[in-house]
């Protein structure tokens, strides 16, 4: 009951997030010129998070700095010496070769009908399904963007980027607080790199000691994972304790002191992100959130930024270069 109720929520919601961005796409859109669009980009995310885990993360990771820069676009895909995937913090990503594949079967399918972009929202919502997620309506009927320059990804969300300074970044693309919080919560899956971590276990703010909003009992336990002068490029899971599940775990970690990354922790220093904090977490005498609903929700917003009809776009052959 529960899931049915839940997934009904999603529906409900799908008729309440950005009216005017909404009506760019629509739930659907392939329903007659590729009846199996869906089904191949979801078959085909199933098998490679089942092949790698690592995937689902990723895929999140690669839709979402997609979207901050000049929207939803599949701009990250395309190939070129100074294009979005060359900079900084996208040299990290992984996921190309999924969306890749459904391309492929879809152009073998239906040539030139389904966008790059709509491929990545849907991999987007499919991705979390592959590890207990809750499956959602994704309106498509996007097209794909013809620029991809590195210079453009300043404003992409960083993992040493304090409360104030997210909050801004994502507000300038409509997002709002709760977004911020929702969206960051997909940080229950996947890992990350001692190199963006161990700068908080030893010199942080060149103190000479960690970061004092580091639990410290905990302390001990991410210096053992993460030595000084060891191994920079070695994973740890963003979630400890539940790094492969699509749950609330995350939140309690950040009201613990245990977020991995210095920008998830700092959603506890600030009132208004504490609080949808708090919310998820389920504390008594606040109204709770259940992540799997609001997440289909952000996530929904998030796609249809900046999102790319008509003549505006076009519709790419292969994901990674411009027609």
């Amino acid at each position: 009951m529960d899931s049915f109720l839940n997934q009904l929520s999603v529906l409900v919601l799908l008729l309440l997030v950005t009216p005017s961005a909404l009506a760019q796409t629509k739930v659907g859109f392939y329903s007659t010129s590729c009846p199996k669009a869906e089904t191949i980009v979801s078959d085909t995310v199933k098998k490679h998070v089942k092949a790698n885990t690592a995937v689902a993360p990723g895929l999140l990771r690669m839709i979402f700095h997609d979207c901050f820069v000049h929207g939803c676009d599949a701009s990250i895909l395309i190939d070129g010496s100074d294009a979005e995937k060359t900079a900084t913090p996208n040299l990290l990503l992984r996921g190309y070769d999924v969306i890749e594949d459904a391309k492929t079967q879809l152009e073998a399918a239906c040539p030139g009908v389904v966008s790059c972009s709509d491929i990545l929202a849907l991999a987007g919502r499919d991705s979390t399904v592959a590890v207990g997620g809750l499956t959602y309506k994704v309106p498509t009927g996007r097209r794909d963007g013809r620029v991809s320059l590195a210079s453009d990804t300043a404003n992409l969300p960083s993992f040493r980027d304090s409360v104030d300074v997210q909050k801004k970044k994502f507000s300038d693309v409509g997002l709002s607080a709760q977004d911020l919080v929702t969206l960051v919560g997909g940080h229950t899956i996947g890992t990350v790199a001692c190199q963006f971590v161990s700068y908080r276990l030893y010199n942080f703010t060149s103190s000479g000691g960690p970061d004092p909003t580091i639990d410290s009992t905990f302390l001990s336990t991410l210096q053992s994972l993460c030595p000084q002068g060891g191994d920079g490029n070695k994973r740890i899971a963003l979630d400890y304790g539940s790094g492969n599940n699509f749950d609330n775990s995350f939140f309690k970690n950040v009201q613990n002191n245990r977020g991995i990354l210095e920008s998830d922790q700092s959603l506890w220093q600030d009132s208004t992100t504490q609080n949808y904090v708090k919310r998820y977490i389920g504390i008594r005498g606040l109204a709770g959130l259940t992540l799997n609903v609001e997440f289909a929700k952000a996530m929904i917003k998030m796609t249809n930024i900046g999102v790319k009809t008509g003549t505006d776009g076009e519709i790419r052959k292969v994901c990674s270069k411009i027609n």
